[in-house]
This record gives structure tokens, C-alpha cells and sequence, in this order.
């Protein structure tokens, strides 16, 4: 049996390198990648963004194929869930107010570098032998650099991200939002939700619970605008507070002697770390399902993706921090993750607002779960030659995530955040650089794509336009 003395250690131990990871690294990554981007691009996240909206109601080219926006779903399903509250209150109950306003920069910023991403992925995608198009990272990795080894490194990451960090982290802010009733003990409540989730989990991912995953994938959109409702209502309620909210949200954020005073703890770093966390924009992770569009350009599916990190951070991570903002009740590090959610919203629906929550961080947390199976089993068929392994692998594979999802309730929040965040940065730190090294494809393709709606077409993509051998493009042949 592991003692306190023990976690302590371990937690210190994985702070230290989180702390590292970020700062400097990570940080200067980040803000040097996505600012590389816009300015190539001439901030396309913007300049776009009208024909971004448009694109989201173009038709099927094929009735039987996955959609521009289909695909897009698919990724803002995956970037939507827990983070979007427990990420944001915990931001800022650690690292000040502040953290809101570089989450925001960090969301504008980081279009550009999802836009690049998930043009590559659609760039250097493959088809099956129904038609079908997949790819992602480890694809224009191993096609577009020649490096198959570093490929492979870049799934191996993906899957201790999300097998394991995303997994654990998930589970631990379902259990959290327990912690507010009477009925939780801390010794035996966690493990008794935990054992829940595994089961459920196990249960779908197997193969038995499509009613399950199905119904929870139909209720998330609505529970996402409930949400959303909710938190508008409240910030309504409190108008009076709102100039004041954003005074402290400004001053915090460029309150520069406490920031470089304790930088990886800042609202700087914070707002980085869970905006990153949140919309996953330059990780890696969305690329794997933009890949899967069937489009006429590449960047198409490109435009949209920055709909997706907006969606994302700007209104749903934005409609957290404004509610609990608003409401007064000042943060604090006590109150980090769901207590402080849960205290906001019950200043305005009383008992109700808990249980509310509670509500939302099951169904964004399940399907979450259930999600990032997809990009776990993506990359193992990559790992595996391209071939899907047997089903007895697949089968140890699913209960070995299973059992993360148990673990992952019992264990202290901050091993569970540190765990996320490391596994996630080291997925960023090859896949930011991969995209500044062939940015120059995703750059031409803008450019071919911008002359052809110039000339009244509707863009269609050919490999010569931006300088690649079309027998090198398995999709485009």
C-alpha cells in the first residue's frame, strides 16, 4: 500500500517537471508557433473567419462519407469536457483571474496553429479501401519529414496522453464534483465512483453499450447549451459586478511584478496550461479526426478547426470564468476545480445547482472517456503496420484503460493535472515543430485555395499546386 508520505513525493516529483515542461519550454513553443502561423498566414483565424462559418453548411459531397463538419463535430466533441469548468476554475482559483485573459490570447493565437495542423492532416491523409480518408500527426511525420521513428514516438505519447493522463484526469473531476454532498468520504466515495466509471467505460468500449454511448452523445450538445444558458443567466443576475469582473480579470492578467515573481504559477502559465488543455490547439489530437473529412481542399477542413478551438475556449471556457466572476465570491486555492463552480451557480439556483453540474461533468466526462478511445485505437493500428491488431489485443488494451479510469479517481488533483499536462506537452513539443517544418505546404495550400475563390471557383486541391508529387499523396492521387 502506497503511504502519504509516498504521494507527496510522487506529486512533488511530477510538479517539478510539469513546471519545467511549461516554462520554458512549452510557453515559448507555443507563443513563438502560434504567432509564426498568423503572421504566415496573415492571421487566417481572423481574416477567414466569415468563410469559416459559411463552410460549416456545405453539403455531403457523399452521403456515405464523414462531412467538413461532421469532422469538426467529431473534434470539438474531443476538445469539449471537463476542462472546459474544472480546467477554467481551476486556473483560476491557483493562478489568478488573470488566467482568463491569456486563455483568451492563447485561443486566438492557437487558430492558427489548428488550422495548420489539421490542413496537413488533410494534406498527407490515406485512403481505405472503401474510400475512406484517415491520417493525422503521425502520418505527415513519417510523410511529410521522412521520419518514421519520431512518428512512432509522437503515438506513443498520444497514447500515454490519452490512455492515461486525459483517462486519469477525467475521472478524478467526475469524482470531484461529489465532494459538495453530505454523502462524500473522502476514503471511500472516490473509489466507489471510480469502479462505476471502469465498469461503464469497459462496458462500451468493449462493444455492449452503444445505447449508452448514443444516448449520452445525444444529450451532451444539449446539456453543452444548458450549460451555456445557465451561465448566462447567472452573469445576467449579477450585471451590477460586471464592470468590476473585468477590472480584476485586466489587472490581474498584466500585474507583471506578481507574475515573474512565481511564473509557473502565474495566471500566465495557467491560462496557457488549461486553455492548451481545453482546446488541445497545436497538440495533436484533432488532426486525427480532421483527417477523416471528405473535402475538395485541405483547407476547408482547415478553416473550420478554428471554429472548433473558438467554440471551445471562447464560449464555453469563457461562460465558466465570467459565471463564477461574477457572482463575487472571490478564488481561492481551496475552492480549485468544482467547489467553485458549484459555489457560483448555487448563488443563483440554490440546492439545484450542484446537483446541475454534477449532471454536466458525468455526461461531458463520459463521453470524453469513450472519446478518447478513438485516438487510442487510430494509433495503435498505426503502431501495428497500418493493421488492426487482433481482437484479444484490442480487448486487454480497452480494460487497461478501464482500469486507468478507476485509478485515476482515487488519486490526488494534482498528480492528476501534472500527469495531463506532461503527457499532452510531449505531444506538443514534436508537433508544434513538425508544423513549423512543413507549414510551407499548409501555407501554399491557403494560397491556392484564396487564388481559386478569387477566381469565382469552388477550390478543388491538386498536390502540383503546392509543389508535391501527386503519386506521394495516397489520398489526392
Amino acid at each position: 500500500m502506497i503511504n502519504m508520505y509516498t504521494i507527496i513525493n510522487i506529486a512533488n516529483l511530477l510538479n517539478q517537471i510539469d513546471d519545467f515542461m511549461y516554462f520554458p519550454f512549452l510557453v515559448i513553443i507555443l507563443v513563438v508557433g502560434g504567432l509564426y502561423f498568423t503572421l504566415k498566414t496573415r492571421g487566417v483565424q481572423i481574416r477567414l473567419l466569415y468563410n469559416s462559418i459559411k463552410l460549416m453548411f456545405e453539403p455531403k459531397k457523399d452521403k456515405n462519407s464523414v462531412s467538413s463538419l461532421e469532422a469538426m463535430l467529431v473534434s470539438t466533441a474531443s476538445r469539449i469536457g471537463t476542462g472546459n469548468i474544472i480546467g477554467v476554475s481551476t486556473a483560476i482559483c491557483l493562478g489568478g483571474p488573470g488566467a482568463c485573459f491569456w486563455m483568451w490570447l492563447m485561443c486566438i493565437i492557437g487558430g492558427s496553429s489548428a488550422f495548420i495542423e489539421s490542413t496537413l492532416a488533410q494534406i498527407f491523409k490515406k485512403k481505405d479501401e472503401k474510400g475512406n480518408s484517415y491520417g493525422g500527426p503521425a502520418y505527415y511525420i513519417e510523410q511529410g519529414l521522412n521520419k518514421p521513428k519520431l512518428a512512432m514516438l509522437f503515438c506513443i505519447f498520444l497514447i500515454l496522453a490519452y490512455a492515461i493522463g486525459f483517462n486519469m484526469l477525467c475521472s478524478y473531476n467526475i469524482q470531484s464534483t461529489f465532494i459538495k454532498y453530505p454523502f462524500y468520504n473522502e476514503n471511500t466515495t472516490p473509489i466507489i465512483i471510480g469502479a462505476i466509471l471502469a465498469i461503464l467505460t469497459g462496458y462500451c468500449i468493449i462493444g455492449g453499450g452503444k445505447r449508452i454511448i448514443n444516448i449520452t452523445t445525444k444529450l451532451v450538445p444539449l446539456m453543452g447549451i444548458s450549460y451555456v444558458a445557465i451561465a448566462l443567466i447567472i452573469i445576467i443576475l449579477n450585471f451590477k459586478n460586471i464592470p468590476s469582473m473585468f477590472i480584476l480579470i485586466f489587472q490581474d492578467a498584466f500585474n507583471f511584478q506578481s507574475i515573474f515573481g512565481g511564473f509557473t504559477g502565474s495566471c500566465l502559465v495557467y491560462g496557457i496550461k488549461r486553455g492548451l488543455f481545453s482546446n488541445e490547439a497545436g497538440v495533436g489530437s484533432a488532426p486525427n479526426a480532421s483527417a477523416s473529412a471528405i473535402v475538395s481542399h485541405p483547407v476547408k477542413q482547415g478553416l473550420l478547426q478554428t471554429i472548433s478551438v473558438y467554440i471551445d475556449t471562447l464560449i464555453l471556457c469563457t461562460a465558466t470564468a465570467l459565471m463564477c466572476l461574477c457572482t463575487g465570491i472571490m478564488p481561492d486555492a481551496s475552492l480549485a476545480g468544482a467547489p467553485y463552480v458549484q459555489n457560483s451557480i448555487q448563488t443563483v439556483l440554490g440546492n439545484f445547482g450542484p446537483i446541475f453540474l454534477t449532471i454536466v461533468m458525468i455526461l461531458f466526462g463520459f463521453t470524453t472517456l469513450i472519446g478518447n478511445i478513438y485516438y487510442i485505437n487510430n494509433t495503435i493500428i498505426f503502431l501495428n503496420k497500418k493493421k488492426k491488431p487482433s481482437k484479444r489485443t484490442m480487448k486487454i488494451i480497452h480494460i487497461f484503460c478501464a482500469l486507468i479510469v478507476f485509478i485515476g479517481a482515487t488519486i490526488p488533483m494534482s498528480i492528476a493535472w501534472s500527469i495531463a499536462d506532461i503527457t499532452m506537452g510531449c505531444m506538443t513539443i514534436i508537433n508544434i515543430p513538425t508544423c513549423i517544418l512543413l507549414s510551407k505546404f499548409a501555407i501554399n495550400c491557403l494560397h491556392d485555395y484564396e487564388n481559386q475563390r478569387k477566381q469565382g471557383k469552388d477550390p478543388v486541391f491538386k498536390g502540383v499546386s503546392i509543389g508535391l508529387n501527386e503519386k506521394s499523396l495516397d489520398f489526392w492521387k
